[in-house]
């Protein structure tokens, strides 16, 4: 298997992602490991490393060893043997932020590909994320050099992991990144200019692999199949057309071969009437959508898809907040969510309470991880409104000097 994240590949929102992947190749035992060259460069580089170790070990739930390679230059031959053997060993290989460019420039010998390619014919799992999930395709992004030294737009060779697959593409993590506020930051930074730029300088067999913020692109080679897993969607792209799946699995097959069509847009801002005959606004048409997929996760128990909705509400507000002024449009925004907000509460009192606990805490944990991140940036509202939401759930927050923890609250 090859396992993509588009970021957020050590957030609670990943966490059962990771532990659904190691579960399927711990047959025997499992062996994973932590490749450090993308961020071998780091004067941080230990304190990663240990984070990493300490994620999966306190959250996922098992050990992983460090196969360290930091520098080809720097390192003795016995370290890199050390290095392959470990990487070869292994049945879970995992890899994340750092710089692209870096990692490739450090992996360029064969040995490193051809131990990554093994995992796909013996059985294992390639867990990339982020950067390191830049080097799977045939191209590969060179994005800090484009972006935060001014580079002209162009390409590097990659690892072309995914051509072992079948699938002969660029990959571009953070797909729908949005953190440029008044510049276009999708496509990894890129922007809609540049990345149709780099698309004409790619061969015309070779498509862009999109793979959104805190989402993870499944490729079963064996089952040939492709799973869709977190708050996003993955992205096929080619000449500028679309093709996009959310929390789904389809055939490998139409990633490999994609008929690509063009995103579906609404006719206009009116979107379809309501049965009185009044407008329903894009924005509040996909809010209701949001509110259906989380009501439908509700039913099925599924936590990522409940996660993903409450998110994606979020989400529709912040995108259309210039659009709201004189208009009860975010009241009926809200709406959707505090819909979905008491049918999860009622998921809450109608269970065992160890039971709801288990089955809760990882959403609980998400929504604590994004008010812990609005805090320190000291978006006060934003955190009050999580906390505000969770007490709607039946949670309780406590806000402690040893950090911060959290109960059910009693039922009468």
């Amino acid at each position: 298997m090859i396992a993509i994240f588009g970021s957020g590949e050590t957030s609670p929102a990943m966490t059962s992602v990771h532990q659904e992947l190691i579960a399927r190749v711990s047959d025997p035992q499992l062996n994973a490991v932590l490749l450090d060259t993308p961020f071998g460069f780091q004067e941080n580089a230990d304190e990663i490393a240990t984070r990493t170790i300490a994620y999966f070990r306190e959250h996922v739930g098992c050990e992983i060893r460090l196969a360290s390679y930091r520098h080809g230059g720097r390192a003795t031959a016995l370290e890199f043997e050390q290095f392959l053997s470990r990487l070869g060993d292994a049945n879970y290989v995992f890899a994340g932020p750092g710089s692209p460019t870096y990692a490739l420039r450090h992996w360029h010998d064969g040995a490193v590909r051809e131990r990554l390619r093994a995992k796909l014919r013996q059985g294992g799992c390639v867990a990339f994320a982020s950067a390191a999930a830049i080097g799977l395709g045939a191209y590969a992004l060179p994005v800090y050099e484009i972006y935060k030294v001014g580079a002209d737009p162009s390409w590097t060779e990659g690892l072309d992991l995914l051509g072992e697959v079948g699938v002969r593409c660029a990959v571009i993590p953070h797909y729908d990144n949005r953190e440029g506020g008044t510049h276009d930051t999708r496509f990894c930074y890129m922007g809609e200019p540049r990345l149709r730029l780099l698309e004409s300088m790619l061969p015309e067999d070779v498509l862009i692999l999109g793979v959104d913020e805190y989402t993870a692109c499944i490729i079963d080679f064996e089952a040939q199949s492709v799973t869709v897993r977190g708050r996003g969607g993955v992205t096929v792209r080619r000449r500028g057309i679309d093709r996009r799946w959310q929390r789904t699995t389809f055939a490998l097959s139409e990633l490999s071969h994609p008929q690509v069509a063009p995103a579906a847009v609404p006719d206009s801002a009116s979107g379809r009437p309501e049965p009185d005959g009044t407008a329903v606004s894009p924005m509040l048409e996909q809010a209701r959508e949001w509110g259906a997929q989380g009501r439908d996760a509700l039913d099925r128990r599924d936590v990522d898809g409940v996660v993903a909705a409450i998110l994606e509400t979020e989400n529709v507000l912040n995108a259309w907040a210039a659009d709201l002024v004189g208009t009860d449009e975010r009241d009926r925004v809200r709406a959707e969510m505090r819909n979905l907000v008491v049918r999860l509460g009622d998921l809450v009192r109608g269970g065992g309470r160890e039971g709801v606990r288990e089955y809760v805490a990882p959403l609980i944990d998400v929504l604590l991880s994004l008010r812990g991140e609005a805090r320190r940036e000291q978006r006060f509202k934003d955190a009050d409104r999580l906390r505000a939401i969770l007490a709607q759930c039946g949670v309780e927050v406590q806000d402690t000097p040893s950090g911060t923890a959290w109960s059910l609250q009693s039922q009468n």
